[in-house]
């Protein structure tokens, strides 16, 4: 017997007359399931009347209970378990074949012109998920549009490369088919972080590469230091919540906005790039999320570089593009 959760796993609308109605099915096992209620209003005749068919189906031979019925088991209203009989789209059909209405007729119309499209063509168009597909097209279209442009900035010159290797990356990350099959999203929300970057420790961290900087020549003495409350706030904001949820629930999220406001917001006199940089590294170190399973990192150094390079030229209206990158980076 199917449980509630198994059947939530996909949802397909079968028939839309424009009269209406519109009826959201549950897809499992490779088929589709309505109880008699739903059968009834999609033909728009009585229960009793499709109750009657369901069962001179069974009593002729037609279809077997075995293969056509499941049990579904709910929790009613007075907390007894009540149980309703599920019938799968070979029950759906077979039932408009007999029912005598105006929309069962209208949809014996559409199934036998979807039969023959099917066969003739050798498949059909699920317009929802060409919808969906087409988006993710669109966004795609919008980072390489995004990087052609950046990639002209003088800040950027001798990283053409390198831009060319981060949408290469990018456009792997996306595998478009996979996600159209499977319904992802493109902002990439996967891993939970178990690490939280504290003030006053990162702070020390801080200090500590300034130090070493100051060493080598490679930074002076404004390196690292604060605007006001800056960084405080941008640390803040990563763990920030609303109605009890947290906004970026993700490491990902979190890692790609921690980049993205030390570097636009600058919280520092000096020294935001390199230091957004490596608090990023250093935030997925800490959560064991900075190697994929070869021992490759998720992003290399030139990526990072590059990618910390477009933050900094970008307009802010293009946060929201940046961030995608960066997290669809972070999810190989």
């Amino acid at each position: 017997m199917p449980k509630n959760e198994d059947l939530k796993k996909g949802e397909i609308v079968i028939y839309k007359s424009p009269q209406g109605p519109e009826i959201q099915v549950k897809l499992e096992k490779d088929t589709v399931w309505l109880d008699a209620h739903l059968i009834a209003r999609l033909f728009n005749v009585n229960r009793p009347a499709i109750v009657k068919h369901i069962h001179n189906i069974y009593k002729t031979g037609e279809l077997h209970k075995k293969s056509t019925c499941s049990i579904l088991e709910q929790v009613a209203a007075d907390r007894k378990i009540r149980k309703m009989n599920l019938y799968n789209l070979d029950m759906i059909i077979s039932v408009g074949y007999r029912v005598n209405s105006k929309r069962a007729t209208q949809f014996r119309i559409w199934a036998t012109q979807t039969l023959k499209y099917h066969i003739v063509k050798g498949y059909t168009i699920n317009e929802e998920e060409l919808f969906k597909t087409q988006n993710k097209f669109k966004d795609l279209q919008e980072t390489i549009v995004l990087l052609q442009e950046k990639s002209k900035h003088k800040l950027l010159a001798g990283q053409e490369q390198q831009i060319l290797n981060l949408l290469s990356s990018y456009t792997k990350t996306l595998t478009l088919l996979e996600q159209y099959d499977k319904e992802k999203l493109s902002l990439r929300k996967q891993a939970r972080g178990g690490f939280i970057l504290q003030f006053d420790e990162t702070k020390q961290i801080i200090e500590k590469i300034k130090k070493e900087l100051i060493e080598k020549k490679e930074a002076g003495d404004l390196f690292g230091q604060e605007n006001n409350d800056k960084f405080k706030g941008i640390l803040g904001n990563l763990y920030q919540t609303f109605d009890g949820k947290e906004l970026y629930p993700s490491l990902e999220e979190k890692a790609s906005h921690l980049l993205y406001f030390v570097i636009k917001d600058h919280p520092f006199v000096d020294g935001n790039k390199r230091i957004a940089s490596f608090l990023f590294v250093y935030y997925l170190d800490k959560n064991g999320y900075l190697y994929k399973r070869n021992g490759e990192k998720k992003m290399n150094d030139n990526a990072l570089t590059s990618l910390s390079l477009l933050t900094a030229i970008s307009d802010p209206n293009e946060k929201n593009k940046l961030i995608k990158i960066t997290t669809n980076l972070l999810s190989t």
